[in-house]
């Protein structure tokens, strides 16, 4: 007889009520994130879609936008000067992404395979944690042309100084070996976590096989390691465009627009020029942008497909 009853009854309570508990789950639930969707609704959704609209308007902040259709983005495609930023800042993407990726697969390796500090962990998250103005402000005062302490070692061997900010060539491969600094050790602690993921039986039927720990780490730890390592490149591309305290704080875009990345061409042209509308058809062009590139890095790195069964 009590087969022939409905789960809810036998429990002691009606289907009715068990509904009108998940609808009063739901509100419980929506309470909570009320504060979160309504950050979200003013601070993000309320500026990307008055952004979106400006991208549209001849707007300088002086008058009433005036609606000019997609110029503003003819006039994008045709700038010389935003696809001479967009290079700089991909020259950066490329030696800032490279460098901090290799440097943290070893320092997550050797963690993973030597020591389990937490000590060492809480030292690797240091640079991370300090703001990135005061980040570039002490390495412009270390690596300064006339007063800097690195280039005081420098000369103190007979050697000329290094205009480490001041050269066209060395500018952007400077910024990014600051920010790999910054950020090495905030992405080794992401291998490190998808390298614990990993069963240790794996390592060690491989090592009675007679694998060695470079064998180990190309046939075992980047492979399970691929969705972490989606994670980690997209997160550092995505990063690396939007590269604009470290260059405000050291070169202003200098020298000779060697380092005028697209954020800080978005930033003069908003508030030292005041094109507000041609600024934001900008910052849409490099959503779309991103948007490509980081659906192409997804689909190349299989993103969601992980041999860690």
């Amino acid at each position: 007889m009590t087969a022939l009853l409905p789960r809810a009854a036998v429990r002691g309570r009606t289907p009715k009520a068990g509904a009108r508990r998940r609808r009063d789950d739901r509100k419980v639930a929506l309470f909570f994130i009320a504060p979160v969707l309504i950050g979200f609704a003013v601070f993000y959704l309320y500026p990307t879609i008055r952004g979106f609209w400006w991208s549209f308007t001849d707007y300088s902040l002086l008058g009433d936008p005036e609606f000019v259709g997609v110029k503003n983005y003819a006039a994008v495609l045709a700038d010389g000067e935003f696809w001479n930023s967009m290079g700089v800042t991909l020259s950066y993407v490329v030696v800032n992404v490279t460098t901090q990726t290799v440097l943290a697969l070893l320092l997550a390796a050797l963690m993973h395979r030597l020591t389990r500090s937490v000590m060492l962990r809480t030292t690797l998250l240091l640079p991370w944690l300090v703001p990135n103005v005061t980040v570039g402000l002490i390495w412009l005062w270390l690596l300064d042309t006339n007063l800097g302490f690195v280039n005081h070692l420098i000369t103190s061997m007979g050697l000329p100084a290094v205009g480490f900010f001041t050269s066209p060539a060395l500018a952007i491969p400077t910024i990014s070996i600051v920010n790999t600094w910054a950020f090495t050790g905030y992405t080794a602690l992401l291998f490190y976590a998808g390298m614990l993921q990993i069963p240790g039986d794996l390592y060690e039927s491989a090592s009675l096989d007679g694998a060695g720990e470079w064998r180990l780490f190309t046939r075992i730890t980047l492979p399970l390691l691929r969705p972490v390592m989606a994670l980690v490149l997209v997160v550092s591309l995505i990063g690396s465009f939007q590269i604009f305290d470290t260059v405000a704080v050291t070169t202003k875009g200098g020298p000779v627009n060697a380092t005028r990345v697209i954020y800080y061409y978005i930033y003069q042209q908003a508030f030292t020029f005041f094109h507000m509308g041609y600024a934001a058809t900008m910052a849409i062009v490099l959503v779309v942008i991103l948007g490509v590139l980081t659906a192409v890095q997804l689909r190349l790195l299989r993103a969601s497909e992980s041999q860690l069964a």
